[in-house]
């Protein structure tokens, strides 16, 4: 990689700006000399030969599209001059060795969390609300607003002072244009005044779904829901049910036997249509949130092993130096906590259109390798039945920033999964069983996917991002990881890590994995917060099975 631009793989024809580069400047790499007929944009490529119509355009070393035009030598690729493309795949072969990483400096490492007893261990301690169904949305607010003040949760409301402000000189004929917004400290989560110290908060999982749709929808939602209950960073959760819905109480308590037959958490589940009034449900609903907080307050942080980690790896808002930076630099941290025992979530299906191959060579079995070519080739198929497809994935932001196919996108996505096997392949909302790298069915939309990850176990999210997103989850934290150093200068007060350290040659990708893992360690033992959880991001969206890219 020089200053200016990058060769991704060997196989490559074509080269990534670093920088901006002007029309008529010469750039060289591996003794070859480019004068560009136009401008190429940072983050954007360039052919290394002259292409005609037809050709193909390799990246990351797989195809990512075919020329539509003539594109000359040094000339930029674009959403006019080339078109998305991909190769076929099919099950063949197992290639099961990989890139094993040095693992001696985390061998003895551990993180503080919390021990469940299905031998779990969370990197958080939280206590559910959920709703069985939308028409419950209005008692969870309710309750919300009876008990997170008063128990300490509630977020400063900074702008709802400024709003005071800024209203208060409208009436007074003050120009409102001259008032500038103070920003007050960001709450930090401290023990003072909090009569359950030990509990990170109550989450209150609102969703649109439970009654409408098809009953596989109100399936898929229980068992989504089963994953949250069940899962290592909840200690147990109030349940508010109005009782018509086909998301049935039964229904989801079958779903979380599926996951934990042992189940022993505090389950409270409330049904509206047998219990009458709302006062006499919110009574109860808050008599026996409060005995679960008290019960969620018993958990302190104890020692556990790295392999009690279960990492999701997610991308949203990417960029044309996601796939060089960002992504190859999680993959490796995800490649080192394979191999210290820990497990890792590669979800997204729409984004590894072109990969696919690389990935079913990499699954442990013909079985695994199946289920996974079975999946996407069904969610393709919906797709294009519903007058889309997997090429229309790249959003406007993609695009502008470099990311023109899917391909390409996918073929940078992918990088987030390291070189390790493919241990297992889920479909949502399943749950994760197996050390290792899993593959999991998602959409690539950022929050719909990322809550995927979390109920089907993982404690820890990292995201990638190049344009930027405040995105998180109720339950876990959520890293954002910047694929370029201005991002994060920019947005730094929703940005945890940078890694565009690695396009500026300061860093390797393998220093930068290394660096996120530490990171990680310290998130999960609860020493330094995400910044989704410092402000707040509480993003859950349930799937519901049609297409969603």
């Amino acid at each position: 990689m020089s200053h200016k631009i990058a060769k991704v793989h060997p196989d490559d024809n074509v080269l990534v700006a670093l920088t901006n580069l002007e029309e008529g400047e010469t750039v060289s790499f591996n003794g070859s000399s480019y004068t560009l007929p136009g401008r190429v944009p940072a983050k954007h490529k360039f052919v290394i030969d002259e292409l005609q119509p037809g050709d193909k355009i390799t990246m990351y070393g797989v195809l990512v599209g075919k020329a539509q035009t003539v594109i000359p030598k040094g000339g930029v690729i674009t959403t006019s001059n080339v078109k998305h493309a991909a190769n076929s795949f099919e099950v063949g072969e197992r290639h099961l060795s990989w890139n094993i990483p040095d693992v001696s400096r985390f061998q003895d490492k551990t993180f503080l969390g919390f021990h469940r007893a299905d031998g779990k261990v969370g990197t958080a301690n939280y206590w559910l609300v959920v709703p069985m169904v939308f028409c419950e949305n209005h008692n969870l607010d309710v309750l919300k607003d009876a008990l997170m003040e008063e128990l300490g949760y509630a977020k400063p409301q900074q702008y709802k002072e400024f709003a005071k402000q800024v209203i208060q000189a409208y009436k007074e004929g003050k120009d409102i244009e001259t008032i500038e917004f103070a920003q007050l400290q960001s709450a930090q989560h401290k023990s003072n005044g909090k009569p359950f110290p030990n509990v990170d908060g109550i989450k209150f999982l609102l969703h649109a779904g439970g009654c409408g749709g098809t009953r596989q929808d109100a399936q898929a939602l229980c068992g989504l829901l089963a994953g949250y209950i069940t899962h290592s960073n909840v200690a147990g959760a109030t349940v508010l049910s109005l009782g018509c819905q086909n998301a049935q109480v039964q229904m989801l308590q079958e779903e979380i036997q599926k996951r934990d037959g042992n189940f022993s958490k505090p389950l409270y589940i409330l049904e509206q249509q047998k219990i009458g009034t709302e006062a006499e449900m919110m009574s109860l609903a808050i008599k026996q949130t409060v005995a679960g907080l008290a019960y969620a307050n018993t958990f302190e942080r104890k020692p556990a092993p790295l392999s009690k980690l279960t990492i999701g790896l997610e991308c949203g808002g990417s960029d044309g130096f996601s796939g060089i930076s960002a992504n190859p630099a999680i993959g490796y941290s995800s490649d080192l906590l394979v191999s210290l025992g820990g497990t890792v979530i590669l979800s997204e299906f729409p984004e590894l259109c072109g990969v696919e191959q690389n990935l079913s060579d990499r699954c442990v079995s013909v079985e695994v390798a199946n289920r996974f070519g079975h999946l996407m080739r069904v969610y393709s198929q919906r797709a294009v039945e519903a007058g889309s497809g997997f090429d229309m994935n790249p959003s406007p932001g993609n695009i502008k920033d470099g990311l023109i196919t899917d391909a390409i996108k996918s073929a940078g996505a992918a990088k987030k999964g390291g070189t390790s096997p493919v241990i297992d392949v889920l479909d949502y909302p399943e749950l994760v069983t197996k050390p290792g790298l899993n593959l999991l069915c998602t959409p690539g939309n950022d929050v719909e996917s990322t809550t995927a990850e979390v109920g089907s176990g993982a404690n820890i999210v990292l995201f990638t991002t190049g344009l930027g997103t405040p995105t998180g989850n109720p339950i876990a934290p959520v890293l954002k990881l910047s694929s370029n150093t201005n991002l994060f200068n920019k947005m730094n007060d929703i940005i945890d890590i940078n890694t565009g350290t690695i396009i500026e040659g300061k860093e390797t990708i393998e220093e930068a994995g290394a660096r996120i893992l530490e990171h990680v360690i310290k998130v999960a033992s609860g020493e330094i917060q995400a910044k989704s959880v410092a402000n707040g991001q509480d993003d859950f969206i349930p799937w519901k099975r049609g297409v969603s890219l």
